[in-house]
C-alpha cells in the first residue's frame, strides 16, 4: 500500500487546459472518491494517476517515488472500468489470472491468489464459467478479482457501477466499501453520482470545471459545505436555495424575492442590505411550527417520507417529512427553518458566509 500525492496537476490538450492545478494528498489506506459533473476533470485525473494519459505540469507521486515519466505498468497499480473489460474466450478463472500469468509467475501462485481473490469476492462457484454466462454483477466482481489477484498498492475504479441497475448498484456499493475494509489498498474512485460518494468514501474530493472546489468527509462537505456549487452538488435531495437580501432595517433577517420573511442568525456578520442566497436542506424545514408561508406544488410519498415541493417567494422548496400528511396540491403550509442548520451564500461570490 501506499499514499498518493497529486501536486498543482495540470493537463492540457493543445491550448485547451482542462485540469488547473490539482492539489490532493491522500492518505495510506484511505478510501478517496473525486465526484463532479461530467466534463469536470475527474476521470482525466484518475487516467494521468495511472499513467493511461500524461502530466502537462506539476507532479503525481504514489508513495515516496514521482511517477510523471513512470509506465503505468511500473506504478503498481490496479484499474477497474467501466466497461468490464473481459475476455470473452477465457473463464472466470483465466481472467482473473491473466496479468499473473502475463508477468510469468509461477503456476501454484497464480493458481492460489486467484483462488484467494475468488473466495472474498464469493466467485469460487464460478471460476469455470465464461462472461457470457455471468450477469453484470458478476462480471463486475471478476473484474474486481482480477485488480486483487495483483495485490498493487493503489487501486483506482473509474465509474465501476455506471452499467448496473439500481437495485444492484447498492449491492456492489456495499461490496466494494467491506473489500476496502478487509484489504485496506490506497483507493481512488471515480463517480458522478453523489450517493455512491457519501456513502462509501472516507474522503470526497468535489471537482468542477477542471479544479477542487472542496475536500472532506462526506458529512464535512454535507454539513458545512464551502460555496453554492459544493452545497448544491451534495445531497439528495438537494438543498433548498431561496434568493433575496438581508432586511435594510428594523429586525435582522432575509427577505426572499417574493416578500417572504425568513430568520437569520444574529452573529451573521453582512451588511444590511445584502443580497444573499439563503439554504436549508428539505429536512431542515419543520411544517406547521413556523410564520413562513408556502404553497403546495407537488407530492411525492416515497414510502419511508414524503417529498413536497411548495412555493416560497419566487423559489421553490422541497420539504421531506416522515409524517403521513394529508396535503394536496394548492394547500398553503407555515415553514419553519432550522436556524442552526442554515447556510448562506454571497450571491455574487457564492462563496459560504456562515458556518454554524
Amino acid at each position: 500500500m501506499a499514499s498518493v500525492t497529486v501536486a498543482n496537476a495540470r493537463k492540457s490538450y493543445g491550448h485547451f487546459e482542462v485540469l488547473h492545478g490539482v492539489d490532493i494528498d491522500i492518505q495510506d489506506g484511505e478510501f478517496v472518491i473525486l465526484v463532479g459533473p461530467s466534463g469536470c476533470g475527474k476521470s482525466t485525473l484518475l487516467r494521468m494517476i495511472a499513467g493511461l494519459e500524461e502530466i502537462s505540469g506539476g507532479r503525481i507521486s504514489i508513495g515516496s517515488k514521482i511517477v510523471n515519466n513512470v509506465a503505468p505498468k511500473e506504478r503498481d497499480i490496479a484499474m477497474v472500468f467501466q466497461s468490464y473489460a473481459l475476455y470473452p474466450h477465457l473463464t472466470v478463472e483465466a481472467n482473473m489470472g491473466f496479468s499473473l500469468r502475463l508477468a510469468k509467475a509461477p503456476k501454484e501462485e497464480t493458481r492460489r491468489r486467484v483462488r484467494e481473490a475468488a473466495q472474498i469476492l464469493g466467485l469460487e462457484s464460478l471460476l469455470e464459467r465464461y462472461p457470457r454466462n455471468l450477469s453484470g454483477g458478476q462480471r463486475q466482481r471478476v473484474a474486481m478479482g482480477r485488480a486483487i489477484v495483483r495485490n498493487p498498492q493503489v487501486f483506482l475504479f473509474d465509474e465501476p457501477l455506471s452499467n448496473l441497475d439500481a437495485k444492484l448498484r447498492v449491492q456492489m456499493r456495499s461490496e466494494i466499501k467491506q473489500l476496502h475494509q478487509r484489504l485496506k489498498t490506497t483507493t481512488i474512485y471515480v463517480t458522478h453520482d453523489q450517493i455512491e460518494a457519501m456513502t462509501m468514501a472516507d474522503r470526497i474530493v468535489v471537482m468542477r470545471d477542471g479544479s477542487v472546489e472542496q475536500i472532506g468527509s462526506p458529512l464535512d462537505l454535507y454539513d458545512c459545505p464551502a460555496n453554492l456549487f459544493v452545497a448544491g452538488f451534495i445531497g439528495s435531495p438537494g438543498m433548498n436555495f431561496i434568493h433575496g437580501k438581508v432586511s435594510s432595517s428594523g429586525p435582522l433577517e432575509f427577505i426572499a424575492r417574493g416578500g417572504a420573511k425568513l430568520p437569520l442568525p444574529e452573529n451573521l456578520s453582512v451588511a444590511r442590505g445584502s443580497e444573499i442566497i439563503y439554504g436549508i436542506r428539505p429536512e431542515h424545514l419543520s411544517i406547521g411550527a413556523g410564520s413562513v408561508a408556502a404553497k403546495v406544488i407537488l407530492t411525492e410519498p416515497t414510502g419511508a417520507e414524503t417529498q413536497l415541493t411548495a412555493k416560497l417567494g419566487s423559489d421553490n422548496v422541497i420539504v421531506s417529512v416522515r409524517d403521513r400528511l394529508d396535503v394536496r396540491p394548492g394547500d398553503s403550509l407555515l415553514l419553519a427553518p432550522d436556524l442552526d442548520k442554515i447556510h448562506l451564500f454571497d450571491a455574487r461570490t457564492e462563496k459560504r458566509l456562515h458556518s454554524n
